[in-house]
């Protein structure tokens, strides 16, 4: 059975937790406490979220809470280059941004409740009710809710000014990472998606160019979400944002994060209106406002436009590397990350 609500909550009911399942035990004696829950809870509702097998959300009997858990089930592999679990990495990741004081009213970042490696390195967060930014994004597609639609964005470019200008470091950003992770894209597109050689090639060649390019290397590098879709984040009301699905955070480029969010804003509006151009508003929008947390808004905007083609065309590669995305929607998104990887002042 399938099941929604207003929040966005997308999960499928599974039944009850069973009793002798170790994991009912370690939500009632070790996460209900946290909560606030003095009366031992008699047991838990489970649902599986419909975007991955391996997290859930659990529900108290007597709707007390709700609380996710995420697994990394043996077998899995940890992917190259970390050297922990996901969840694990997500535990610490959230740990740090609440001890850098950015769970703070309008930010929500979820609270981490723990993690056991025992129970398939479990990790349980609170789960935050909300509208997710991707049905916001929809809504003002299909509804016309435009401006509700800048509301959000303003306030979404609020946390990750905040995010980015906090954490700032003193050293320069590794543009080699991106580099690589833009190759290992387009090896998949002609591996796993059929894109010809030939325009691998191509994109090869626009990729040796921005490497070259000395604003790829300058601004400082700061601690990014990494995974800045528009499923990772809900909105409250007013400029309320709930930030979650940290296992990617790391050390980059500020416009990562940035062109990330707004190469999903392009896909978005691409996929519903076949229009490269009419997610151009919320985008310019969208990084206006995030400017304006500089000393020189107009400065600031020229140094992250400079950047934002590269981020932006990458994020439309890695959509179009999905099984889900059928050919001639494929084609679409290449494309206009080609237009995209091509803008280069």
């Amino acid at each position: 059975m399938a099941e929604g609500n207003g929040s966005g909550m997308h999960v499928n009911y599974l039944g009850h937790l069973p009793p002798d399942d170790p994991l009912n035990g370690y939500l009632r004696f070790d996460i209900a406490p946290q909560l606030g829950i003095h009366k031992t809870p008699e047991g838990f509702r489970v649902f599986r979220f419909t975007f991955s097998r391996d997290v859930y959300l659990y529900e108290e009997l007597g709707g007390a809470f709700r609380v996710v858990g995420k697994f990394f089930p043996p077998g899995r592999r940890i992917a190259p280059g970390a050297a922990l679990p996901p969840t694990e990495t997500e535990y610490q990741n959230l740990i740090h941004l609440h001890n850098l004081g950015l769970n703070v009213w309008p930010y929500r970042i979820a609270r981490p409740l723990g993690y056991n490696p025992w129970l398939h390195h479990a990790l349980v967060v609170e789960h935050f009710d909300g509208q997710s930014l991707g049905e916001i994004i929809d809504q003002a597609i299909r509804q016309n809710r435009r401006d509700r639609l800048f509301r959000k964005l303003s306030a979404l470019a609020d946390f990750l000014a905040a995010l980015h200008n906090r954490t700032a470091g003193e050293w320069t950003v590794d543009f080699a990472e991106p580099y690589e992770y833009t190759g290992r894209l387009i090896e998949a597109l002609v591996q796993k998606r059929g894109m010809a050689r030939s325009e691998a090639e191509e994109l090869y060649r626009l990729r040796e160019i921005w490497r070259d390019r000395s604003c790829m290397w300058e601004d400082r590098r700061v601690i990014v979400h990494g995974d800045a879709t528009p499923s990772n984040f809900k909105l409250g009301r007013g400029r309320e944002i709930m930030v979650f699905d940290l296992e990617r955070m790391t050390w980059a480029d500020r416009v990562f994060d940035l062109g990330r969010l707004t190469g999903e804003l392009k896909h978005y509006f691409l996929r519903a209106t076949a229009s490269p151009w009419s997610a151009e508003p919320f985008i310019g929008h969208f990084l206006w406002e995030y400017c304006g947390h500089f000393p020189d808004r107009e400065a600031a905007f020229c140094s992250i436009t400079r950047r934002i083609p590269f981020y932006l065309g990458i994020t439309l590669l890695r959509i179009a590397r999905n099984s889900w995305i059928d050919c001639q929607y494929r084609r679409s998104l290449l494309e206009e990350a080609k237009t995209n990887l091509r803008a280069i002042a």
